[in-house]
């Protein structure tokens, strides 16, 4: 890649990031121009040559984030883990995301705002909800769920419980880890779905360990 073409990169990665922080503070409305611009240290036209408004900006946020969740998805794809216990892992990276990405935590924020309830639908909700559906498809098969269990349902259920539990823990101000109430969170679920088999194994030899991945090196 060219020199410009990789410093035009950089600007833009940069103006992503400081709009999600800003957006992920104030929500869209209130979010400030001129503080995202001062964050990611670019020029006012150095932001509207990539970006044609806030609201531009915003849906790069989100497109940003839809990106981070394939990441996670596939990080776990193919794991050497039962399908129940690589949706474990997947859910706590979720969490751990939350605490570490700004752009999830913008994303989060912004799919309650008006101007983008669409991107629910064909964003990440719709990405978590059928790799969960997946995962659930393959339990079955492996008779880790019940036949009776639609796994449409089970992944609708699990994605709104979650997202459930990541609002209630910013309004109640929970000091429980969003990583702890996730897996509390499916582990009541699986309670009423899971087979006696797999519900005994797991009382003997719990979760797998779900270890933080090595950072990607800088470009």
């Amino acid at each position: 890649m060219a020199p410009q073409q990789e410093r035009a990169k950089r600007t833009r990665a940069a103006i992503v990031e400081s709009a999600a922080v800003e957006f992920g503070k104030r929500g869209y409305a209130a979010a400030s121009i001129n503080t995202i611009l001062e964050g990611s240290h670019a020029t006012k036209g150095a932001m509207y040559f990539h970006f044609s408004s806030k609201e531009d900006l915003a849906r790069a946020v989100l497109g940003a984030a839809t990106a981070q969740y394939h990441s996670i998805f596939e990080r776990w794809e193919g794991a050497a883990r039962d399908p129940l216990d690589t949706l474990h892992a997947i859910i706590v990276d979720i969490a751990r995301g939350f605490g570490e990405s700004a752009i999830l935590r913008a994303e989060f924020r912004l799919i309650a705002e008006p101007e983008f309830h669409a991107a629910i639908v064909g964003g990440s909700g719709s990405l978590w909800s059928r790799a969960a559906r997946d995962l659930a498809v393959r339990a079955q098969a492996d008779g880790l769920i019940g036949p009776g269990v639609d796994p449409d349902r089970f992944g609708r259920v699990l994605s709104a419980t979650l997202a459930g539990q990541r609002f209630l823990r910013d309004v109640v101000a929970d000091p429980t880890s969003l990583e702890e109430l996730f897996v509390q969170a499916y582990e009541v679920i699986l309670a009423g779905v899971t087979t006696d088999g797999w519900r005994q194994r797991h009382r003997s030899s719990g979760w797998a360990p779900v270890p933080i991945p090595e950072p990607e090196p800088a470009i």
